[in-house]
């Protein structure tokens, strides 16, 4: 199961062999997927997990994307140079988790300055129950593949 931004080769496949299937096999769909992005192997009682945290995630970024963007125009920045800060901010985020393997929260530490901007726009969303709702979000989406997989 790959997702969207397979289409730009930054996609996330996940691979779910059967017990037909040996490693050989597995080995040939990754690189098949890996071809569009990456790709890891997951057992089947993970994959509407899977599917919550890959598959239908990008919605989820993309909204943010919109929500930031949307605020810097509010500002007066011009939507696509909005666009542009935001989706670059967000990519190197990512790249950051993924290169770095320091943990998110310690890098989220690494941008907030004692007394700063950041901290404070994290003191907000933290007191929005960002965190919740996005876990909240993934529940559902979880709860709704299990419901479709029955």
């Amino acid at each position: 199961m790959p997702n969207t931004p397979a289409q730009v080769n930054c996609g996330m496949a996940v691979v779910c062999p059967n017990k037909k299937a040996g490693d050989k096999e597995a080995e040939l769909v990754c690189r098949i997927f890996d071809a569009v992005g990456s790709s890891v192997i997951l057992e089947e009682k993970y994959m509407n997990a899977a599917t919550a945290l890959h598959g239908s995630s990008p919605a989820y970024i993309y909204m943010l994307i919109d929500a930031m963007a949307n605020s810097g125009v509010k500002y007066g920045i011009p939507k696509d140079i909005a666009l542009t800060l935001v989706a670059k901010a967000v990519e190197g985020s990512a790249k950051m988790v993924s290169e770095t393997k320091i943990h998110p929260a310690k890098l989220c530490d690494n941008v907030c300055s004692p007394g700063g901007t950041t901290i404070e726009a994290v003191n907000v969303l933290e007191a929005c129950g960002f965190k919740s709702s996005v876990q909240q979000a993934i529940d559902a989406c979880v709860e709704k593949a299990e419901e479709m997989s029955v």
